[in-house]
């Protein structure tokens, strides 16, 4: 016979109910950084096409790191892609894809402070939402148990 005194229980109780809090914020980041991941894929797909066709809402004459306008659209394209990809992984709960969508993210926001020049205030802000995506996925997507 075995007597386990109330302050046991009552911290086996708290411990789990801090443990089903830290899961549900997580959980709120990993939804926000996917439906980001989602977005800045149309939005990269959109740009890419755009910088693909020569578009003549970018700036003019710009000067890049290398490669000209067409590269960075084929580049930003196929990062739509795979952001595209990553956000449907981690909203089916795949790790794998959770890690893919932090580098992409991260080759993302290289990728548009490269892109600056065609369009500076556009590529700052997709860059703003990698940090925030990579955040997300990095600080909140431990495993259920």
């Amino acid at each position: 016979m075995s007597v386990q005194t109330p302050r046991q229980d009552y911290m086996g109780e708290q411990a789990a109910a801090y443990r089903y809090d830290d899961y549900e914020r997580g959980y709120g980041w990993i939804v926000f950084a996917a439906t980001m991941l989602g977005i800045l894929a149309v939005m990269n797909v959109i740009e890419g096409i755009a910088a693909i066709s020569r578009s003549h809402f970018f700036v003019g004459n710009a000067h890049y790191v290398f490669g000209d306008l067409k590269a960075w659209g084929w580049v930003t394209l196929l990062l739509g892609v795979a952001l595209g990809f990553a956000a449907v992984g981690i909203l089916a709960k795949n790790q794998l894809a959770r890690w893919v969508g932090v580098a992409v993210a991260g080759l993302n926001a290289i990728a548009q402070l490269m892109f600056i020049e065609a369009y500076p205030f556009w590529s700052l802000a997709l860059f703003a939402l990698d940090v925030l995506v990579i955040y997300g996925l990095v600080a909140y997507g431990t495993r259920t148990a």
